[in-house]
């Protein structure tokens, strides 16, 4: 920050084209850091806490960066990259895509794109755009990409992407879907968040605050355990691990609703109850009305795109005891931010950085427009 003030303040002659050459260079060193930080991993996922947060403009400049350097596979849950927004009708940033990128699409949307390409694989997963095919771009132009919107679908392709030939496969997550940034399906995470999600700045930052914790909650580090709960959820929807190690699966298909029936199951002894599903506030306010038990017991879940709690019901449970952990861990790489909103109003950038980087423990940027 002192570096700036004295460019720009001790320099008074400095002229328009320096200064945009000064910004761009400090855009270009965050997309350094966040590029060499993606190459860790095959595939990435980018998922937004609203729509107009810099998802797609995120992408837009890893794509961009990624240009010569590596093999880039592309896919996304359900449509994306399309001029216009689907349900605001906003206009929105379009999906450029580079000579030998390998795009998962639906067959209409590879009729809606500028691109020439090489059909390299037909998967078979039929969507309401057509079925999805895989091909190669031959130039470079504007794309609409609309990938599968099951979460097994989008293994499959990610998986084939790489087979192909892809060094890195970016999965542009659609709007508040950010069950794509499950471990089963990406090896890392960006999240991305901005002032469209509410006007109130501070409502942002907390709900920010509270999505990133509740992504990267904590995993269970007992091998045995995460072994009896992985067999756990490969049987059943819910089951209980007791202290000698002896396991109960419960002929119950989904916790929500069952709150006090599962309790009914729970004893001195129990000391994990494993669920692979949707964990609401519903459920844990039902935990903490009725039973001492939980303040005993962990809480297991896949990972935490099975958590759809609230902030304040989620501190609460924590507070008088309830642990909940994942067993595999979410990697979030990185926060990207849109402090403006399509609807005409916008945030402090520098208030609105610097009041997420109180709270959050990982780099956040705001990488500007992208060209598109």
């Amino acid at each position: 920050m002192r570096l700036k003030r004295f460019l720009f303040e001790g320099i008074p002659t400095l002229n328009k084209e320096l200064i945009f050459e000064f910004k761009t260079n400090l855009k270009m060193d965050a997309i350094d850091i966040i590029f060499s930080e993606i190459r860790k991993y095959k595939i990435v996922s980018i998922i937004g806490l609203a729509k107009n947060v810099s998802k797609t403009t995120t992408l837009n400049h890893i794509i961009k960066k990624s240009k010569g350097r590596l093999c880039l596979g592309l896919t996304s849950i359900g449509r994306d990259g399309e001029k216009y927004d689907a349900i605001t009708q906003l206009p929105k940033p379009r999906i450029m895509i580079e000579p030998g990128t390998i795009i998962a699409t639906a067959f209409q949307s590879l009729n809606n794109s500028e691109i020439k390409s090489e059909l390299l694989k037909k998967t078979g997963i039929r969507t309401p755009m057509g079925e999805v095919h895989i091909v190669r771009s031959l130039n470079s132009g504007l794309a609409e990409i609309a990938g599968p919107s099951i979460n097994s679908e989008v293994k499959k392709v990610c998986d084939e992407l790489v087979e192909l030939g892809c060094d890195l496969v970016l999965i542009d997550g659609a709007f508040d879907r950010r069950s794509y940034a499950s471990p089963l399906i990406s090896q890392a995470t960006i999240l991305s968040t901005g002032a469209s999600v509410s006007r109130d700045m501070k409502e942002v930052i907390e709900l920010t605050n509270h999505t990133f914790n509740l992504l990267t909650l904590e995993n269970e580090k007992n091998d045995n355990v995460i072994k009896m709960a992985i067999k756990i959820i490969s049987k059943a929807k819910i089951g209980i691990i007791y202290s000698d190690f002896s396991v109960k699966y419960l002929d119950i298909l989904t916790a929500l609703d069952s709150g006090e029936e599962i309790l009914t199951q729970l004893d001195v002894n129990s000391k994990y109850l494993v669920i692979n599903g949707a964990i609401t506030d519903v459920f844990l306010e039902e935990l903490l009305k009725k039973s001492e038990v939980y303040k005993n017991i962990k809480i297991l879940v896949p990972d935490t795109t099975k958590l759809f709690v609230s902030k304040q019901t989620f501190a609460k449970y924590l507070k008088k005891g309830g642990v909940i952990k994942v067993i595999k861990k979410i990697k979030i790489i990185t926060i990207t931010i849109n402090p403006t909103s399509p609807l005409g109003y916008e945030f402090d950038k520098s208030k609105f950085l610097n009041e997420l980087k109180k709270e959050l423990t990982v780099p956040i940027y705001d990488l500007g427009p992208s060209e598109y």
